[in-house]
């Protein structure tokens, strides 16, 4: 039970500070969408911001390689964490700084220098002048790609040092940079000063974490030892491979953009939209108890104490099911609501929020194998194996050009998301065999939990829809009520979904339970 309490304790800190970081991440997206809607202007800037993204987002964001290869290896070298880093330490974190700057600074060069070629391939299908748009777009943005490695290798050494919140807050700032400044400019027909937007908010990004590094002990001394140095080569043996894996999920959205090309203008803004709002939830699940477990993960099979790996991944697995399940509930029935609400202004039309509602309804299919993929993706880091996860990624990139073509001929943009959902499904499957070569997980409990709450799930989708269309049919659909609407369906949802999880005897709901009771208790 302390075990619980105190993981629940760093993922309701953690979940607290991801929601403002996804509250602010709307509202910049409401901003874009209110500016540039769902058309050539905004296809551009996120066919081109797709490259800089692999940096920012996919390699160095919270939970990617610079991040996971730093927090796998670093956790065993600092065995104090109350004391500031040691020169062996410090000495290891410059030369990975070093070397990773050099490598993106050369692929941020011929980004610039070959943009147009990157975004002819890309976009192939697409009118000249999106490409030369995008290309234009691209070539704003190419800074981003210089500080995305060096970002998540800063990440990774705060949360070795349990220092959870600046890296959940770091993204805040991006949008607010974006916000900001395309707020007060406003007529953007180009879409030239949100792409200047993003690379400003970017490099801020990267300023923000220097004060607590350094506080920390590290500073930037740079060096080049990476000859004949064995915790050098444990880094390098962990982050390729998840390099690798994360341009294969590269790879996909390139086979995604592909197929979107040839769609309705403004259907890659659709599926992007529909992308941010699906990761508005499962983002700050995934990070609230993936960031903390992480780090317990890599030091448990440091130790080879099997046991507690097997208590923490069902725990932080079970409970992030345990949310998401009616969150799928949510979506399925008030995305069109919602994006209605949050979107629907200014140049984000009535056809906009049809594309990004039928986009997200087939994304979110993926939330409950999505979970699970990333957490058994991050048992596989602990053990410092990212060949496996690449490898599965990689054999699946196929099997995502195939669904895509034949999904889209019959669902369109729908197609393109549904695929992805599948894909997530299969890596989740096969990462759940393999690790078997590592420990055994002892999936019964996790499936028998899992079956309750997916039962619980259906119970109360069924019984919300019944609420759907009763105030559908009384009640005009105005802003206000629209408001209403959501409010009371999702309150309507969370009692019914627990009630009936309660009959199951699902038991996160009394841990959750008997939280809050004791908190409400001592106030």
């Amino acid at each position: 039970m302390t075990r619980t309490q105190s993981l629940l304790k760093a993922a309701w800190i953690i979940a607290f500070v991801t929601v403002i970081s996804k509250i602010i991440g709307f509202l910049r997206d409401i901003v874009i969408a209110n500016y540039y809607g769902a058309g050539m202007v905004s296809d551009a800037y996120f066919y081109a911001y797709q490259i800089p993204a692999l940096a920012i987002v996919l390699l160095g964001g919270i939970g990617g390689p610079f991040h996971s290869a730093v927090v796998a290896v670093f956790s065993k070298l600092i065995p104090n964490l109350d004391e500031k880093a040691s020169p062996q330490v410090n000495k290891l974190f410059n030369t990975f700084l070093t070397s990773s700057f050099i490598v993106f600074m050369i692929l941020g060069v011929l980004c610039f220098v070959f943009s147009d070629v990157i975004m002819n391939i890309i976009i192939s299908n697409g009118s000249p002048q999106l490409i030369h748009l995008a290309s234009m777009h691209l070539k704003i943005m190419t800074p981003v790609l210089v500080v995305g490695g060096v970002v998540g290798i800063y990440y990774g050494i705060l949360i070795t040092y349990k220092e959870f919140l600046i890296p959940n807050i770091s993204p805040m700032i991006m949008s607010i940079a974006i916000i900001a400044i395309i707020s007060l400019v406003r007529h953007d027909n180009s879409g030239y000063m949100l792409a200047l937007a993003t690379t400003i908010g970017a490099l801020c990004q990267f300023v923000y974490q220097l004060p607590k590094l350094k506080s920390l002990g590290f500073s930037f001394k740079p060096n080049l030892d990476i000859l004949h140095n064995p915790e050098y080569k444990n880094i390098l043996e962990l982050l390729f491979p998840a390099i690798l894996s994360s341009t294969v999920g590269q790879i996909y959205i390139y086979v995604d953009m592909f197929f979107a090309s040839q769609l309705q203008e403004g259907a890659w803004s659709a599926i992007g939209y529909a992308n941010r709002l699906f990761q508005f939830p499962v983002g700050i699940l995934v990070t609230a108890f993936l960031v903390p477990l992480f780090p317990i993960f890599s030091k448990l099979v440091g130790e080879k104490n099997y046991d507690d790996i097997r208590y923490y991944f069902n725990k932080g697995v079970g409970l992030l099911n345990f949310v998401a399940f009616p969150i799928l509930v949510l979506i399925i029935l008030l995305s069109t609501n919602a994006i209605q609400l949050i979107f629907q202004r200014g140049a984000f039309n009535e056809v906009a929020t049809m594309m990004v509602s039928e986009a997200l309804c087939y994304l979110s299919i993926a939330i409950i194998p999505y979970v699970f993929r990333d957490s058994i993706t991050r048992v596989f880091y602990a053990f410092n194996d990212s060949k496996t996860p690449f490898l599965v990624a990689f054999s699946s990139v196929v099997i995502k050009f195939v669904l895509n073509y034949f999904f889209v001929k019959e669902l369109g943009i729908g197609g393109i998301t549904l695929s992805t959902s599948f894909v997530t499904l299969i890596n989740g499957f096969w990462l759940g065999l393999l690790i078997k070569k590592k420990m055994s997980m002892d999936y019964g409990i996790y499936f028998k939990n899992l079956f309750k709450m997916a039962l619980a799930a259906v119970i109360t989708y069924f019984g919300c829809l019944e609420i759907y269309k009763i105030w559908d049919k009384f009640i005009e659909p105005v802003w206000i009520m629209l408001i209403f609407k959501i409010i009371v369906i999702t309150l309507i949802c969370g009692i019914m979904y627990s009630v009936v999880c309660a009959i199951l005897k699902i038991p996160y709901v009394f841990e959750l339970y008997g939280r809050l009771k004791g908190k409400i208790v001592r106030k």
